[in-house]
């Protein structure tokens, strides 16, 4: 009787964690890799708590419907209209909370580690005039959303550069934005993503996050 169960339980296991087709993709750097700007706590609580319950949420919307656990997140959240009605809010909810914190974690980098391209330089000065343009149009944005969300630099369908934010989990890609194209640079302003560190002082955490930028990433999201 004891061989038998010790025989099952690893097929149990097995089959849990077969029906979660989503999970935290792993950091490229540890948790305190970008401090003093964003500090490893926060970074600790934003990953493992944060993020890690958007996607549980996420693969528990989906256990109905084994078809859509085939699709990406981002054909799932291109298209929130189109899924079923019961998951909508979920999908879109952690969904978006899914594929705007990956994209986050990629575009960080420990600071002084990479630097802005001349190809990069060129089309953000075509678009916005200068960088310092860029990024005082940027940190508006960023400030100016009122609440929880998100500040984004976005590439449209004919190459142009332009900035946006979205409320809560939203991002450019989604069916319901008001504005679409694909993120290239996004700045989570959840007080979550700062609050340990600069409290209500949101102006400080946006101004911080250009010293650890990832821009080799954001050239690749770009050229994409």
């Amino acid at each position: 009787m004891k061989r038998t169960i010790l025989l099952l339980i690893p097929v149990f296991v097995f089959s849990l964690s077969a029906l979660a087709q989503f999970s935290l993709p792993k950091l490229p750097y540890a948790y305190d890799a970008l401090e003093p700007y964003i500090d490893s706590e926060t970074m600790y609580i934003h990953y493992n708590h944060h993020h890690a319950t958007y996607v549980n949420n996420l693969n528990k919307a989906l256990e109905s419907y084994p078809a859509l656990q085939q699709k990406s997140v981002e054909d799932l959240i291109k298209d929130i209209n189109g899924l079923p009605r019961d998951i909508q809010t979920a999908i879109r909810n952690n969904g978006g909370g899914h594929y705007n914190h990956t994209l986050f974690w990629s575009v960080l980098a420990p600071a002084g580690t990479t630097k802005m391209s001349n190809k990069l330089k060129k089309a953000i000065e075509k678009d916005f005039g200068s960088v310092a343009a860029f990024k005082s149009e940027f940190e508006k944005a960023a400030t100016g959303r009122f609440g929880s969300g998100w500040a984004w630099l976005v590439k449209d369908g004919n190459g142009k550069l332009y900035i946006t934010s979205t409320a809560n989990q939203d991002n450019p890609l989604m069916s319901v934005a008001d504005v679409k194209g694909s993120p290239i640079l996004g700045l989570d302003v959840w007080e979550h993503a700062y609050y340990l560190k600069y409290q209500s002082k949101r102006a400080d955490y946006i101004k911080a996050f250009w010293e650890v930028v990832n821009w080799n990433e954001v050239e690749k999201l770009f050229e994409k």
